[in-house]
């Protein structure tokens, strides 16, 4: 089944031919660990790994190699641990932690790879080097910049000249820079900065540096695809090019290039000065996980999406009900899985239209083949008893008292005081306790 997806680097939908069809590769922008990740975050994270769930399945899970790497050397890692007064090393060990736990929580696949920037030293200052020689970068004060005007394709991949760039960018116009739009390669490091030696003096690599040296090396010099979120396509992503391009001899880095659209939170760009900032941890302490990953694709990824607890609310309706549909289904396959739900989803990763053909099939009696799809969406991990017995991490109740009341009304509805046995359940409900009547007896779960 052949996959296509919206290449940025053409503008347009594009039949995906993999380099090597036994093994394909892709790259994803991954997190600066100074603190918890946001939202926004997480729906990137969470679209990068249904592309990676989606070539897994068409191509095999051994033929494919995903990279998603950690920036772990930054301007805002320095500012962050002197701020907290720690080791850059423990801020970032600790927040790398903090992101693989979230990642775990929203049901990410573990890439193939996750290097750290700082692992990759000795490449990147060779790149460097390679760039000076080239003639595509200079040293000046103790900075060693990219020369945009070298590589005459600068500004193609984001569709705006040269000229437009530097009209409508912010660019720090700096005494070192030949030209305003040069951007650092590297830069020296001062007092108790982190630093390391390099032929230009103790410093540290440009954050664009680091991404192209990560995927050159795990990936080579060509690859098949590269996602990130809409904001990286200029400047990080222009840069890299570049540098990877003058590099390379004017190999092209990655064949495909996706881009994310942004979020919303409650109908508002996500601010901590609007209140509406959200952390994936935050999230996953107050719903359950699958609920906030349905909620994360019920948008198609490339368009901007509206983030709520109302959509989340939502999602978690509709797992309850899938859960409860399939709860007798023993394990099913990836060969189960209809036509239409994998024919959404090669088409530009259409997942909102692939959940239109779920909803269909939990409608009618393919219930194994709504399990098989959820799961392949990274949906439906657990048994129906996990997912009802999923607790908000911070809600303080009393089960006993509970199981006691649920006991109660059993037997007020045996004595056939259904008055008493209304009033129970009115308590419960101000518990924000809900019952499931069945053959079986009666259940309970946390209302949404």
């Amino acid at each position: 089944m052949d996959i296509h997806f919206h290449n940025t680097a053409s503008g347009k939908k594009e039949r995906f031919t993999p380099i090597d069809p036994n093994n394909v590769r892709m790259y994803a922008c991954g997190p600066t660990v100074y603190d918890y990740v946001h939202i926004g975050n997480g729906r990137s994270f969470t679209t990068f790994d249904q592309v990676y769930r989606l070539l897994r399945r068409v191509y095999g899970a051994d033929h494919v190699t995903y990279v998603r790497n950690i920036t772990d050397i930054d301007d805002k890692i320095i500012a962050r641990s002197v701020e907290r007064a720690i080791p850059t090393e423990q801020l970032t060990n600790e927040t790398a932690s903090y992101f693989k736990q979230d990642m775990t929580g929203l049901g990410l696949l573990e890439p193939s790879h996750q290097p750290r920037a700082t692992e990759f030293l000795p490449q990147m200052i060779k790149m460097i080097e390679r760039l000076i020689e080239k003639n595509n970068a200079y040293e000046q004060e103790n900075h060693v910049l990219f020369d945009v005007r070298s590589y005459s394709d600068y500004g193609k991949f984001s569709r705006r000249s040269l000229d437009e760039l530097i009209a409508g960018a912010r660019v720090d116009i700096a005494s070192y820079k030949r030209d305003p739009m040069d951007f650092v390669l590297w830069k020296p490091s001062e007092g108790d900065e982190p630093g390391w030696d390099s032929p230009w003096g103790f410093g540290r690599p440009g954050w664009h540096t680091e991404c192209s040296c990560m995927s050159e090396t795990l990936l080579g010099d060509t690859f098949d695809l590269h996602a990130g979120g809409s904001d990286l396509i200029f400047p990080h992503h222009q840069n890299e090019i570049a540098q990877s391009t003058c590099a390379h001899d004017g190999a092209t880095m990655a064949n495909t290039w996706i881009h994310g659209g942004m979020l919303q939170v409650e109908g508002d760009k996500m601010s901590k000065s609007l209140g509406n900032f959200r952390t994936v941890n935050d999230l996953l302490c107050e719903w359950p996980s699958e609920a906030i990953r349905l909620h994360l694709i019920s948008s198609h990824y490339r368009q901007q999406m509206n983030f709520s607890y109302d959509g989340i609310r939502e999602a978690k309706h509709i797992l309850d009900r899938w859960y409860r549909l399939t709860e007798n289904e023993s394990d099913v396959g990836e060969d189960e899985i209809p036509n239409p739900v994998l024919s959404a989803a090669v088409d530009d990763l259409n997942i909102p239209q692939a959940l239109t053909e779920m909803h269909k099939l939990a409608g009618g009696e393919d219930v194994r083949g709504l399990k098989a799809s959820a799961q392949f969406l990274g949906l439906m991990q657990q048994t129906a008893e996990e997912w009802a017995a999923w607790r908000p991490a911070d809600l303080d109740i009393d089960e006993t008292k509970i199981e006691a009341l649920i006991a109660a009304r059993k037997q007020a509805r045996a004595n056939k005081d259904f008055t008493r046995a209304d009033e129970i359940r009115d308590e419960l409900q101000a518990m924000n306790i809900e019952l499931k009547d069945s053959a079986e007896g009666t259940t309970w779960t946390i209302a949404s």
